[in-house]
Order: C-alpha cells, then sequence, then structure tokens
C-alpha cells in the first residue's frame, strides 16, 4: 500500500514551504524584476535622477564591438569548461568504479575540490602558475615555453579554463560515479556473454547510453556554472584582464556596474545574458533530450 502524507490543517502545507517561497521571491523574482526595470532607465553622473529611456541601453549594447567580443568569448569558455571537465570526470569516475583496494579514499580525495570556493580555486591556481613565483611555471620555462598569462591574453585564457574546470570535475565525478554504480551488473555481464570487447562494452553499448541522463544532465548544469560561477575565479586571477581576454558576460556586467557606475547598461546585461542562458537551456531540452535514453 503507497503510503501518503495526511496533514491536519490545509495550511500546514503551505507554511513548511513558505520559507523557500519567501527565499526564492527575494533573492532571486525581486532582484531579476528590479534588473529588467532598471535596464530602461538611465541614471545621471551623479545618482541623483533617472531617466525612462525604453530600449536605449540595449540598442547601445548592440552598437559595442566589446560586448559581442565578451559574448563569443564566454561561449568558448564555457563550451571548452564543459567539455573538459565532463571529459575527466568521467574518466576518473570510470577509473574508480573498478575493484581497487583503498577506492573509498581515492574518491574522497576526488571529491574534495568540489567543497573549495571560487575565489580559493583562484588563489590556487595563481600560486601555482604565477609566472615569477608558481612552482609549475618553473617546469614550463624548462620546457622552453614563455608562460605569461599576466601579459598574453591566450594563456589568461587558458588557464581560466583549466581552474574552472578543475573546479567542477568533483560535481560531475559525483554524478557519473553515482551512474556508474547504479548501472545492473547483469548488463555488463550479458554483454561479455556476447562477446563484445570492453571499450566497445563500456563506452558505446551499455554504459554510455545508460548514462545519458546524467551526462544530459550535467551538461546543463556545466554551461549554467560556466555562465555565472566563473566571476569569483576571474575575478581572483585576471579581473577581466589583460587587455579584457578574460571578460566574459557575467564580468562585463560587474565592471560596468560596479566600477563604471553604469547601471542601466549592466542591467540591460544581466537581463541578455538570462535570456542566453534559458534558450540555451530550452536548446538543450528540445534537441539534445531527444539523445537520451532513460
Amino acid at each position: 500500500m503507497q503510503k501518503q502524507a495526511i496533514f491536519q490543517s490545509k495550511l500546514l502545507p503551505y507554511a513548511l514551504v513558505a520559507p523557500q517561497l519567501a527565499i526564492v521571491l527575494i533573492f532571486f523574482y525581486w532582484p531579476a524584476v528590479q534588473a529588467a526595470i532598471q535596464s530602461f532607465l538611465l541614471q545621471d553622473a551623479f545618482g541623483l535622477s533617472t531617466s525612462f529611456v525604453w530600449f536605449e541601453n540595449y540598442l547601445d549594447l548592440f552598437k559595442e564591438p566589446a560586448y559581442f567580443a565578451a559574448i563569443v568569448r564566454t561561449f568558448v569558455f564555457s563550451f571548452a569548461i564543459a567539455v573538459s571537465s565532463l571529459s575527466f570526470a568521467l574518466l576518473l569516475a570510470v577509473m574508480a568504479d573498478r575493484p581497487l583496494r583503498g577506492s573509498t579514499l581515492y574518491r574522497t580525495l576526488l571529491i574534495w575540490p568540489y567543497a573549495v570556493a571560487p575565489p580559493v580555486v583562484g588563489v590556487l591556481w595563481v600560486f601555482m602558475l604565477h609566472p615569477s613565483l608558481g612552482v609549475l611555471s618553473r617546469y614550463l620555462r624548462a620546457m622552453g615555453i614563455d608562460w605569461n598569462p599576466l601579459l598574453d591574453g591566450d594563456q589568461a585564457a587558458a588557464l581560466i579554463i583549466l581552474a574552472a574546470a578543475w573546479k567542477q570535475i568533483s560535481y560531475n565525478f559525483l554524478f557519473f560515479l553515482a551512474g556508474l554504480q547504479s548501472i545492473p551488473k547483469s548488463v555488463i555481464e550479458a554483454a561479455a556473454i556476447d562477446g563484445a570487447r570492453p571499450m566497445r562494452r563500456v563506452f558505446w553499448t551499455v554504459i554510455f547510453p545508460l548514462l545519458s541522463p546524467t551526462i544530459f544532465f550535467l551538461l546543463v548544469i556545466n554551461i549554467v556554472y560556466a555562465f555565472f560561477d566563473t566571476f569569483g575565479i576571474i575575478d581572483t586571477m585576471t579581473r577581466g584582464g589583460p587587455g579584457k581576454a578574460t571578460e566574459t558576460l557575467v564580468y562585463k556586467v560587474y565592471t560596468d556596474g560596479l566600477l563604471g557606475g553604469n547601471l542601466g547598461s549592466s542591467a540591460a546585461q544581466s537581463v541578455i545574458l538570462m535570456v542566453i542562458v534559458v534558450m540555451l537551456t530550452a536548446i538543450q531540452f528540445r534537441f539534445v533530450e531527444r539523445k537520451v535514453t532513460y
């Protein structure tokens, strides 16, 4: 018999969900509405008065070449971070799923980086790859690589991608490992009896299709992570430099709004950023989910 929760009062269920609803309304919907309203306003240099300018903030953004460069840069960063973090996490999960001595210790160590805050991740990687103080920079110079992310924009971008992907690997590893452990061993054994070779059996005919719901979920999460949660890493490591080579959309919202004082343009950018993420998520659910096997 299926158990069903029975409340003595009709108001009790609403009271139980009220705190969560209050948090969502106060910290998500209310700021989103305020940003949408602010995007149609123009504030004077002293912050004493505002005027309604309709879509002028949006039109100015679309005339700015630096904004389109930030859009392209954000998409490149998101793709690189998602692909690299998912690939390495899947590889580590497959290796950790094997019956090894001390596998519990290995899994615990692989999960630890997820507990590190993004700004701390940025500080760690700066110390390791700083051009003059970094430990790993010495080996790069010994190999003949002129490593200086403070002056080279491509190297700074690679450093941001590396740090952001490392931060997200642990999160992906948790879900991949759970997905691998939920696959019935009888299915793999049946494939082995049928004569399937190990690589084909593990990655293409059995395990990979069964992991497709997990991969789809992590793909959406990683893209949202790359769009928003990399702010702390960028701010700690490069502050958008050198020459705005690592300035993504979310960091441009910060620099134009808080540092530049252009609140209307910053609000318009945040609205556009939200629309882009919603569209990307909708596209993934519309087209990518068709390839998912449940």
